[in-house]
Order: structure tokens, then C-alpha cells, then sequence
């Protein structure tokens, strides 16, 4: 019962061809293989040595850079009044 058979195998693969078609398992196994090579090249890329990245010059300003007026200090004074009211 621990190990599957040959039979059970055949079963599998009936079943497997019965439920998605001939069409969809080999698509499925093309797809598969195109995944293979895809993975099999990135690694064979990743090997190699990349070309060195340059970078861009710097930017040099035409203009003078504008600074912000200074903050002020003490807080505005307000414009209006509070008045404590109770609600009956």
C-alpha cells in the first residue's frame, strides 16, 4: 500500500488525459519545458559578468537655489474669540 505502482500510475495518467484532453496536457508540458530553458538561461546569465554601469554626470545649477523666508516664531495672534458656553 506505501509505494505506487505501475498500475497506479496508468490510472493516474488516464485519468489526468480523461479530465483535461491530449491538447491541454501537451500544451501543459510545452509550457513546462519553455520554463526550463527560461530558468536554464537566467542562470547561464547570471554567470557571466555584467558590463559596468556609468554613470550619468552631474547636473550643474544655471539658476541659484531659492530658499524659504525664515519661520516665524511666535504664533499668529488669533482672529476670534473663544467664548465657554454651556448647553441647556
Amino acid at each position: 500500500m506505501g509505494g505506487a505502482s505501475i498500475w497506479h500510475w496508468i490510472v493516474v495518467g488516464v485519468i489526468v488525459m480523461l479530465l483535461f484532453g491530449r491538447g491541454k496536457v501537451s500544451e501543459l508540458m510545452g509550457d513546462v519545458a519553455k520554463g526550463i530553458k527560461a530558468f536554464k538561461k537566467g542562470m547561464a546569465d547570471e554567470d557571466q559578468p555584467q558590463a559596468p554601469v556609468v554613470a550619468a554626470p552631474p547636473v550643474t545649477a544655471t539658476e541659484p537655489v531659492r530658499t524659504l523666508p525664515p519661520h516665524p516664531t511666535e504664533p499668529a495672534p488669533a482672529t476670534h474669540a473663544t467664548v465657554d458656553r454651556k448647553v441647556v
